[in-house]
Parts: structure tokens; sequence; C-alpha cells
């Protein structure tokens, strides 16, 4: 009962076809050179593996049912998201479209994968045939852009918008005094193939807890505003990504859904 039969080849054989097709795509397209086809040869002590495994039961432990962990896999080697992988832990994230696609073609298919980093209009044909969810939406023009190229692939992608709320002006997203212009400005258009399903931020790096939960206490009103302005009748707006390493239990306390963790899962 345990071995495969040829429905089961002939299933996996199409998979990895579609993969070399669309990963020859991206080589043309976007003049990646060399993808990584196998994880690196580097060696860990067995202990890497099973503390990666603990630190993620640990944050899962301690985040309640509503809230998803989404695994920050940016800068890190293969075997080390991997090892995350081999514990269970499905949804990861980058912030650049290269890496990304370098992840895809070497980590296995069915990782469902988030753009969290700021997206330029020209690079979303890359990562429209297979993105979960980009999180980094953060202009009309942008958001037009992923709904064209998600029409081209059959598909319907979700999307989350992006506000600024940090000290940083390097960061990204909507200023206060976008957000409505924006939200009206969209819910005008035909937009049949994105998914506008919440809202993402960051706060400031800082050791201020104080700022901190100020800033998210902010994020959270402006996504309950939006969603009873805007999304009343819609379901779907229903993620809040707010959160990271160094601040997701003051996120989780302010409503999010969604907690985006890096270093706290591969320390």
């Amino acid at each position: 009962m345990g071995c495969s039969g040829p429905h089961d080849t002939a299933s996996n054989d199409k998979i990895m076809n579609k993969k070399r097709r669309f990963l020859d795509f991206i080589g043309r397209e976007y003049k990646i050179t060399t993808i990584p086809a196998v994880i690196s040869h580097r060696k860990h002590p067995m202990n890497r593996k099973s503390q990666i495994a603990e630190n993620i039961a640990n944050i899962k432990a301690k985040i309640p049912a509503h809230c998803k962990l989404i695994v920050v896999s940016k800068y890190r080697e293969i075997d080390d998201i991997q090892f995350a992988y081999d514990a269970g832990q499905r949804e990861f994230a980058e912030n650049r479209v290269q890496p990304l696609l370098e992840r895809v073609a070497a980590l296995p298919n069915d990782i469902q994968w988030h753009l969290i980093g700021h997206l330029q209009s020209n690079k979303v044909k890359f990562i429209a045939p297979f993105i979960a969810m980009i999180h980094s939406v953060d202009s009309v023009k942008l958001l037009e852009e992923i709904d064209k190229e998600a029409q081209k692939n059959h598909r319907v992608i979700p999307c989350l918008i992006q506000l600024h709320v940090a000290q940083e002006e390097t960061k990204f997203g909507l200023s206060q005094e976008e957000i409505h212009p924006f939200f009206q400005q969209i819910k005008q258009l035909n937009l049949n193939n994105i998914s506008v399903n919440g809202i993402m931020a960051m706060a400031s790096f800082t050791q201020d807890q104080t700022q901190i939960e100020a800033e998210f206490s902010q994020v959270a009103q402006a996504y309950q505003e939006i969603k009873s302005q805007y999304y009343s009748d819609q379901p779907q707006f229903s993620e809040l990504s707010i959160g990271m390493s160094s601040d997701y239990g003051i996120a989780i306390e302010k409503g999010s859904t969604l907690i985006r963790v890096g270093s706290a899962v591969f320390a």
C-alpha cells in the first residue's frame, strides 16, 4: 500500500515539468544565471535542526489559534529553511524577489511563499504564478499590476495594504492622510484578480515598548476603520500582519493575525 502507482508518478512528473518551465522563464527574464537545485552541502550538527524545531514549537505555543506564524527566511541558508520545513512549517516570507525565486527553485513545492518587502511593479510578473500573499502593496499602480499579472496566470492573488506608522522615513506604506483616498480609489476599480485581505505595518526599530505599543494600536485602529468603511460585507478582509521577532507579543495583544518571525526561529 505504500508504493506509488502510475498516477502518482505522472502527477509528480507534471509538477516537476511545470516547475522546470517556470524556472527556465525566470532564468531568462530575470537574468538568474545560477539557481540552486539542491540544499547546500554545509554540514550542520543535528542539534541545529532540533533547535530550529524547538524554536518554532515554542513560538507556536505562545500565539493564539487565530494568529499564524510566517517564518521570515531572508538571508538564511537553504538547509536552515529546510530544517524549519522539516519541523512542519509551510509558510515562509522573503523581502526581495530574486532571493525568493532562488528559494522557490531549491525548496519543496508545497511551501506557501509570502512577499513582505517593497515590490516594484516591473517585478510582479516573476512572482505572480505562485505567490501566496503580497503583504507590501503601497500604491494603486502596484495593485493594478498585480491584478494584471494575476489575470494572465488565471489566479486571484491575496494582498495586504501596507501602512506607514514607524518613525523611520525609509520604511514604505501609506501615510495616515493617504489611507482613505487610496481605498476610495481602488473600490472604484474593476480588479477581479486580486483580493484585499487586510493590512500590514512595521513598528519603529526601537527598544521603547511604549512607542511600539502606540504604533501597533494606531495600525489596529486604522484596520478596524478600513474594514468598517470599505469591507464590512467582505469576510476575506480579516488579516492584520504586524509583529516580528522582537515585538510579536505586543502585536498579538493588538490583534495581529499574522506574525513575521525570522531571528527568533533561526537563533
